[in-house]
């Protein structure tokens, strides 16, 4: 072999790899998060999570990538450690898909439509489609098409490339010896492992393997550790995504190399004591892509039939392995694995800014009660909930800024700036509700009481922006458009409500009916209500923007939206100003403080 066939060989090596890694991120864009959220969602049986880890691996192609999610999701507590067992067996029969495609090098015919299905002639039809695809047609969807094609073809030239530089290899005696020692079950398992570890990939170094079944040399003897090394290896990923994760996770990792080494151990016990014994005739045949394939399905498939029976002593087994009771931490969905797959990233923190939202509300209507009836005990709640929010803001903050360095679409990445808007100002609204509480606070330390009249005045404001509130947390969490259009008209109405009951406030000054001291905290009361319902029109005003057609006014030029509202220009709008008019500030009568 000349300098020029290795170096050709490692291109081919390294387009493959390429091709693989573009596929597999095309399908995981392509998903969206949707088949990662089914796993979080439906693993109510340990058949059910098989059925579903061999779908969603087959789909994304990557059983590591499956098995990492798991990780992530135990070690933020969505799921507990059983309901993985069925999701990493499945996640090992879903990786055959890729063998089974690269088996179509073995087609042979004269029929035309036939011969176009070889990997030589499919390949290079697969990656001129995906290229133009990929760079020439604009939407999301589309692209992530092209990028599966593209990977696709990418693959099979690769594939085809190998196989032409190592074909020449089955001459040299010094090959066909190297394999000859593959054949002892320990060296083909730690060969098979150890190449799948440094390529963190099955189905490629499955790929490879079949690649070299051009040479002739491949035997059933040989290829059977080497497969059973690959699926041992492939547990590297999960296993270095638990370090410094909770003692759980750490355990889901061990789970799937745990199944990986038993169904290991058992058929290689088998296998080769069932040869000596009865001197199989396939030991010594030739293996194609086709059979390779078939062996890796087969051998996938009886570990799942032999072990699932066994799936809650395997869960004991890994805990007496890794012992100790399971971590005591704070659940947080904002776990660093699922980085790796950005619509899964998003989703989760998504559901981490509702989480802010959800504390900001509780805070509010603590604050709201400190205002009539103090209770210290109250306000100790309040400060812990603001640490706590504050603490989420700071977290996601980092979160998203650490997924923004990942390869996202373009709804990916705009996803991305409204969150943290949306983020900023939950935890504005946070802010603003502290300085409720210590008004609240100050009024009660210098004995100060507001009026029947003010106190009424109050209330019903206060009423107003929680339904403000508790409208645009609806509406964030459903990522509804119809429940987003009467944020604003609310937000309006606490705008109309403000302003009047200032006035009221300037008049009983000049009348000397409220004291400056108490007027002061009053009139700060009025302003941080108001800002309050400010910031949630903010946040409903992001999900009318991403909910509405492109080239809608709202998109184009949200400030012309707002004033084409606020002048009388959708008759909707008109409508919910009036009900939320009548229903918060009608009311009010003119009181006195």
């Amino acid at each position: 072999m000349s300098i020029s066939d290795v170096i050709v060989l490692f291109g081919a090596v390294a387009t493959f790899l390429f091709g693989m890694t573009t596929m597999t991120d095309g399908l995981e864009k392509l998903s969206s998060g949707r088949l990662e959220g089914i796993l979080e969602r439906l693993t109510s049986n340990v058949f059910k999570g098989v059925l579903l880890g061999a779908l969603v691996t087959g789909l994304i192609q990557s059983s590591a990538a499956t098995t990492v999610m798991c990780v992530g999701f135990v070690n933020a507590g969505i799921m507990k450690l059983r309901q993985t067992v069925g999701i990493i067996m499945g996640a090992n029969i879903g990786t055959t898909v890729t063998a089974q495609l690269l088996r179509l090098g073995d087609i042979s015919s004269d029929n035309f439509f036939l011969s176009l299905l070889n990997p030589a002639t499919l390949g290079p039809i697969l990656a001129t489609v995906g290229i133009i695809f990929y760079m020439f047609i604009t939407g999301g969807r589309k692209k992530c098409v092209g990028q599966i094609v593209l990977g696709l073809g990418l693959l099979f030239i690769g594939m085809e490339t190998l196989e032409n530089v190592v074909a020449p290899l089955q001459d040299l005696p010094a090959f066909r010896d190297l394999f000859v020692a593959f054949s002892n079950p320990f060296l083909g398992v730690l060969v098979g492992a150890l190449v799948t570890a440094i390529i963190q990939s099955s189905s490629a170094s499955m790929g490879i393997l079949q690649a070299m079944t051009s040479t002739g040399v491949i035997t059933f003897r040989i290829a059977v550790p080497l497969i059973m090394g690959q699926n041992i290896g492939t547990c590297i990923t999960a296993i270095l995504s638990s370090i410094g994760a909770s003692k759980n996770a750490k355990r889901t990792a061990c789970l799937h190399l745990l199944f990986n080494i038993l169904g290991t151990l058992f058929f290689l016990v088998v296998l080769y004591g069932g040869n000596a014994l009865f001197h199989f005739s396939f030991w010594d045949a030739l293996m194609d892509r086709g059979t390779i394939a078939n062996l890796h399905l087969g051998f996938n498939v009886c570990c799942t039939a032999l072990l699932l029976p066994f799936n809650r002593q395997l869960v004991w087994l890994v805990e007496h392995l890794i012992p100790g009771s399971a971590d005591q931490k704070e659940v947080s969905v904002l776990d660093e694995r699922f980085l790796s797959t950005p619509a899964l990233a998003l989703e989760k923190a998504h559901e981490a800014v509702v989480q802010m939202g959800c504390l900001a509300q509780e805070n509010y209507r603590l604050a709201v009660e400190l205002l009539s009836h103090f209770d210290a005990k109250k306000l100790e709640r309040i400060n812990e909930t603001e640490a706590a929010l504050d603490k989420l803001e700071t977290n996601l903050d980092n979160y998203l800024v650490r997924l923004s360095g990942h390869p996202l679409t373009a709804g990916d990445s705009a996803k991305v700036s409204e969150l943290l808007h949306t983020l900023s100002d939950f935890e504005r609204i946070g802010d603003y509700v502290i300085n409720l509480a210590q008004s609240a606070h100050t009024l009660h330390e210098r004995n100060l009481v507001l009026s029947d009249a003010a106190r009424e005045e109050l209330s019903a404001l206060c009423a107003a922006v929680d339904g403000a509130v508790d409208q645009v947390l609806d509406c964030y969490t459903q990522r509804s458009p119809e429940l987003a259009q009467e944020v604003e008209p609310i937000e309006e109405v606490v705008d109309l409500m403000e302003n009047d009951l200032r006035s009221r406030h300037i008049e009983r000054l000049k009348a000397g009916q409220c004291t400056v001291e108490m007027g002061a905290q009053y009139l700060e009361i009025l302003i941080n209500l108001e800002r309050i319902s400010d910031h949630c029109s903010n946040v409903a005003l992001y999900i009318l923007q991403e909910t509405s057609p492109a080239g809608s006014l709202i998109r184009t030029d949200a400030h012309a939206y707002m004033h084409a509202l606020h002048h009388g220009e959708d008759p909707v709008f008109d409508e919910y100003f009036q009900f939320y008019r009548d229903k918060y500030y009608a009311p009010i009568e003119r009181t006195g403080c």
